[in-house]
């Protein structure tokens, strides 16, 4: 009745080398389809933390996996128990939180790099103990349909765009002003990503961002957000 999603970024190599990169809740959706995203998933105990990253590493282990992953899993918020969805063999739409909530000797990391580099058959180049959290970050999906139509995809001409800018915010966009926006595809838009050193300053950078995001001539849940 009250279930969390909770997913696990791992990366394997060629080599044997299996890596988490810390979790993300994804727990905001709209007709089975997510809608903000965050790094770490602020709703676990550190015991959870541990169980689910652990079991995502032994089961991509387990059956050879090498690539850039997701393994997902449903979460019962009364008794901490997490269970197995699926795994996605691919990056998905909210990497870009990983990417800002994590470090990897002290940088943080490219996921598309390293997922390249795991297919040109290179190694990783770190290890586990070379991952740490190192603050949060939050997604926005920017989609165009009617937040208080029953979320109904949108279409029209975005007559004028403008995307955020920012200290401690990215944009994952490929949408301008005079751009046609049909119904014959995906009504995502874009990616708003803002960060913070807590949960707290990444939301406030958030709200900022979303307030500086504008998409004239077509309905989109940018205010919903």
């Amino acid at each position: 009745p009250d279930p969390r999603h909770v997913e696990v970024q791992v990366l394997a190599d060629a080599h044997g080398n299996v890596v988490h990169l810390f979790e993300r809740d994804c727990s905001t959706q709209r007709r089975h389809q997510k809608v903000l995203e965050e790094a770490p998933a602020p709703t676990i105990t550190e015991e959870v933390r541990k169980a689910v990253t652990s079991a995502a590493v032994a089961l991509t282990a387990e059956v050879g996996y090498e690539n850039a992953g997701t393994v997902e899993f449903l979460l019962d918020s009364a008794t901490g128990e997490a269970y197995f969805l699926e795994m996605n063999t691919r990056l998905q739409v909210e990497h870009p939180v990983t990417e800002l909530a994590v470090a990897v000797n002290g940088e943080h990391p490219d996921l598309v790099a390293l997922q390249l580099r795991v297919a040109a058959g290179e190694p990783l180049g770190f290890r586990q103990d070379d991952v740490e959290l190192v603050g949060h970050a939050i997604e926005a999906r920017v989609y165009a349909e009617d937040s208080f139509g029953g979320f109904l995809p949108q279409a029209g001409t975005a007559v004028q765009v403008a995307w955020p800018r920012g200290y401690r915010v990215r944009v994952d966009q490929a949408l301008e002003s005079g751009q046609v926006v049909s119904t014959a595809y995906d009504p995502m838009l874009g990616k708003v990503i803002a960060s913070g050193p807590d949960r707290e300053s990444a939301r406030k950078t958030l709200v900022d961002a979303l307030d500086e995001t504008a998409i004239l001539g077509l309905t989109t849940n940018a205010g919903f957000l």
